[in-house]
């Protein structure tokens, strides 16, 4: 579908709106993939869909807060985008001929994924709002808010046909719909035996003691073996190895402090 929609542009002469929108949503999707990053998880599988990307996947164990800080991160890198571009007219007008649909695209996709719809950051943001009434009244609430949005998208393509169609609307309701039910998955940042094979250089760093397995989860790479070396007071109290480290994150022990997973 997404190389349909790049041809479908050529055809018509939107190419140039085509590859705006597809860059700012792979700048999208690289704000999240940063954050989440941040906070142990990598994303593995981005899904580009006309005019659009979308990421999914099982994020189960990563708290609310961090969540909503990954959720968020995509719509505000449109957002400075295109507040970059306002500053640019300001100092340089003349470029507002250039970089015009680029704004626009910008601020679209900042106002359009907050719209409450799933997959878009607005429904996840919605979701994460009602799972205190239950995980599973979360979802029924979150796919009928999608739903009705998605068919009321399509319906302003259908009733665009009378005129003139309107087929970015067709491509947004399809994102809608598809993306819901679309693949891609997060996975813990972890190295198979084979990468040992190849070698592979480790990262030290020294935190306090009293820190909790979330404060040290930053420090994680795909690329660096992590090895925490625990202080407290000055002095050293041993090493915590990536396995204890990933350990303690799939036991949920989020908030126990490193020297508890070095005595264990």
């Amino acid at each position: 579908m997404f190389f349909a929609a790049g041809i479908f542009a050529a055809i018509f002469g939107q190419i140039f709106f085509f590859l705006a929108a597809v860059l700012a949503a792979l700048e999208h999707e690289c704000a999240h993939a940063y954050v989440a990053r941040r906070f142990g998880f990598a994303l593995d599988k981005v899904v580009l869909m006309p005019y659009g990307a979308v990421i999914s996947g099982d994020i189960a164990g990563m708290g609310r807060r961090n969540e909503l800080a990954v959720l968020i991160a995509g719509p505000l890198a449109n957002l400075a985008t295109g507040l970059f571009f306002l500053a640019l007219w300001w100092l340089y007008p003349e470029t507002y001929p250039f970089t015009e649909l680029a704004a626009s695209v910008s601020f679209s996709l900042f106002f359009v994924n907050l719209l409450p719809a799933y997959p878009l950051d607005g429904g996840r943001i919605l979701r994460l709002l009602f799972e205190p009434i239950g995980k599973k009244r979360a979802k029924i609430v979150c796919g009928a808010v999608s739903l009705l949005i998605a068919l009321g998208v399509l319906g302003l393509f259908v009733w665009s046909c009378f005129s003139a169609p309107n087929f970015s609307a067709l491509a947004f309701s399809l994102l809608l719909i598809f993306g819901a039910f679309g693949g891609g998955s997060y996975g813990r940042i972890s190295f198979s035996p084979k990468r040992f094979l190849r070698g592979v250089e480790e990262r030290r760093i020294a935190i306090e003691g009293g820190a909790t397995v979330q404060d040290a989860i930053r420090f994680l790479r795909e690329d660096r073996y992590l090895t925490l070396i625990l202080f407290e007071n000055g002095e050293y109290l041993g090493e915590v190895s990536e396995e204890e480290f990933l350990a303690a994150l799939q036991r949920g022990e989020y908030f126990l402090p490193l020297k508890s997973v070095l005595a264990a």
